[in-house]
């Protein structure tokens, strides 16, 4: 068990209105619509308009936050954004999300760990808090995937959507949703998946890509259903927890096939797996707050339900925590 005074209070998503279908892609690629849901689950995902950026996914994801909870976000006094796709370079997503805000108190950075990311974000805000440094702490994940993404790829094009998901953590140390966290990466992995940039070369590998994304997709899948299962085991005996003990288990949206056999390899029942992409895709950091969103809309997860969410990617990195969900209908 880990040390904790935070809950997770709130919860908020946004994905832009334009929808790419399966037989949208068909038309891309050479590609069809039974072979990518028969290998990924995958049936549409929605792209960020031309001039729509990872920003505006982010704000939007807190504006819908704000709509459902019932407290303010005035006194927010930290503000991270996990994103692989920022606007710029520098400033950070988080600073033009606070700007915007108006949340002239808060400090705020980036963090990149990939589809790890919100899952690395919620950890960091835990630790402030639980500090003594920060009392409420916004974590958004936002990614604007299609911009990095090659169309004329039919390996990575019919992965990868475009959204944000946000998280309020605030001070709370008589319910906190913080019970165990794992976390770990393979650096040695990178070159499996990646996405080019100053550098040529990779632990000596010609880059490929342009600066769009570049996947190894079975090196990745054998990855993470040999790390994620192995994560999660020591997780939950670290925390004296079992699996039957779960209401829920949230994975980085990846792939549903690769969750299936995840899965079947931790015991976990499949159908407590929270899950965004099938309509969404692959979103990176945001599938997971993707996923606790839609499961808190229809109602299905409830205040006090232990939960584990594992976010796994690039780097190679991974993250996972085991949380009592926070927030009261």
């Amino acid at each position: 068990m880990i040390t904790s005074s935070a809950r997770i209070s709130g919860i908020g998503a946004y994905v832009p209105e334009r929808i790419l279908t399966n037989e949208d892609l068909e038309k891309l690629v050479d590609t069809n619509d039974e072979w990518i849901v028969q290998r990924t689950g995958i049936r549409e995902r929605r792209i960020a308009a031309e001039e729509e950026f990872t920003s505006h996914l982010c704000i939007r994801a807190v504006q819908d936050l704000a709509a459902s909870y019932k407290g303010t976000l005035d006194d927010v006094d930290m503000v991270i954004v996990a994103t692989t796709t920022p606007d710029y370079p520098y400033p950070s997503v988080a600073c033009l999300v606070q700007n915007y805000l108006g949340l002239t108190q808060a400090g705020a950075l980036d963090i990149n760990a990939t589809c790890a990311g919100f899952a690395y974000g919620l950890h960091l805000a835990n630790g402030l808090i639980t500090a003594g440094l920060h009392r409420k702490v916004l974590v958004i994940a936002g990614e604007t995937m299609s911009k990095v993404t090659d169309y004329t790829d039919r390996n990575t094009c019919i992965l990868f959507g475009d959204g944000a998901g946000a998280a309020l953590v605030e001070y709370d140390p008589d319910s906190p949703s913080f019970e165990g966290a794992v976390l770990g990466s393979e650096g040695s992995g990178g070159k499996h998946v990646y996405r080019s940039g100053l550098a040529a070369t990779l632990d000596g590998m010609p880059l490929e890509g342009e600066g769009k994304i570049y996947q190894n997709g079975r090196e990745v899948y054998k990855w993470a259903v040999r790390t994620v299962p192995d994560g999660i085991s020591r997780l939950l005996e670290t925390s004296a927890v079992g699996i039957d003990e779960l209401e829920w288990f949230v994975p980085h949206s990846a792939n549903l096939k690769m969750i299936e056999s995840i899965c079947e390899k931790t015991g976990i029942a499949v159908q407590k797996a929270l899950t965004s992409a099938e309509y969404y895709g692959n979103t990176s950091s945001a599938t997971i707050p993707l996923s606790l969103q839609l499961a808190q809309r229809s109602g299905s997860l409830k205040f006090g339900d232990r939960l584990v969410i594992f976010g796994f990617g690039a780097g190679l990195t991974y993250a996972g925590l085991l949380l009592r969900w926070g927030i009261q209908d």
